[in-house]
């Protein structure tokens, strides 16, 4: 065999088998038994009354927040580093809200099938649409990257979107159920939603620049991948995902920093969407992507101070530490 060609016959049949993992085809029986338990659940939050649906939604994220140790450790943990200054019952109280908050989150998301444009619109408005939808309706040479994460309702906010008539494209993790991973998808596909999957982000990402697409990229997650840069979040270093410096950099690309907020308990949200931000240049590439990148997190993390119980506590979201730091989880 050609030199080199043992890495590539490797690395097509590593794709064969992603492939047939996601498969929905290849399910197997306790697969199968997972969608059809999720499904039956689906339909009955779906039947429910909204507000009915929505208490039970809150909650499950309560008994999350009382019975799940491991959670409830890596929240604290996480809420310790970002409000040190907070009392100890204010970050519990801020967890459990969050907790909730991503209860009421899964009961609107299979909801969404349900929905008329009419009823999202209620749902769902934004703080100023006329400006918005003049800004993504004008004309420019490349796409746009939104600025955003999981922020309140975040599937909300790209399906109301798509809803509105600007569909978007988002890069996507498939997940290990390809039932599931099919019925999600389908659910987003409604809205016009384009899934860029993660494996092939960088082909994907180029082709919805070139084709003036609406981007979401994941940017508030503890990233492992070569893409990753040191960061301050909170005050301490966060490895995070450069990709929206680097993009914004290299095509001019305009970023749109956007966010969800519930209001209080209830199903209405409002879009909140930030002054457009254009990366800044000084000639030195690698320095210029972790001086955008930094200006990107400091954007995200002024809101998750604005509204602490909207964002998702639960993940490590310091979990990479640069050279020499201990781990924190």
């Amino acid at each position: 065999m050609a030199a080199g060609a043992e890495p590539v016959a490797a690395a097509r049949m590593g794709s064969r088998r992603r492939s047939k993992r996601r498969d929905p085809a290849a399910a197997g029986w306790a697969q199968r038994a997972e969608y059809g338990v999720l499904r039956a659940i689906a339909a009955v939050l779906s039947a429910l009354p909204l507000g009915v649906a929505l208490r039970l939604g809150a909650l499950v994220g309560t008994l999350v927040y009382l019975i799940s140790w491991p959670h409830r450790r890596i929240g604290m943990r996480n809420l310790a580093i970002a409000f040190p200054e907070k009392p100890l019952a204010e970050r519990r109280r801020i967890l459990r809200h969050s907790l909730q908050n991503l209860g009421r989150t899964a009961v609107e998301f299979v909801r969404l099938p349900t929905l008329t444009d009419e009823q999202l619109r209620e749902m769902v408005r934004f703080e100023d649409e006329d400006w918005w939808a003049e800004a993504i309706t004008r004309e420019r040479p490349t796409g746009a990257l939104i600025l955003s994460g999981h922020f309140g309702n975040w599937e909300l906010l790209v399906y109301a979107h798509g809803r509105r008539g600007h569909p978007v494209s988002m890069v996507h993790r498939g997940i290990a159920n390809p039932l599931i991973d099919r019925w999600l998808n389908d659910v987003r596909g409604r809205a016009g939603t384009k899934l860029v999957r993660k494996a092939r982000a960088a082909v994907g990402v180029l082709r919805a620049m070139k084709q003036g697409d609406l981007l979401v990229l994941p940017f508030d997650q503890n990233s492992t991948r070569g893409l990753a840069v040191f960061v301050p979040f909170f005050g301490l270093a966060a490895s995070t995902n450069s990709g929206i410096a680097r993009i914004a950099l290299r095509g001019d690309v305009p970023v749109v920093p956007a966010f969800i907020v519930r209001e209080g308990t209830t199903g209405r949200h409002v879009v909140h969407v930030l002054p457009i931000m254009e990366a800044e240049h000084t000639g030195d590439f690698e320095r210029d992507v972790l001086y955008n990148t930094e200006r990107f997190s400091r954007v995200f993390e002024e809101m998750v101070r604005r509204y602490p119980e909207q964002w998702l506590w639960v993940h490590r979201r310091w979990k990479t530490r640069p050279p020499g730091e201990g781990r924190f989880y």
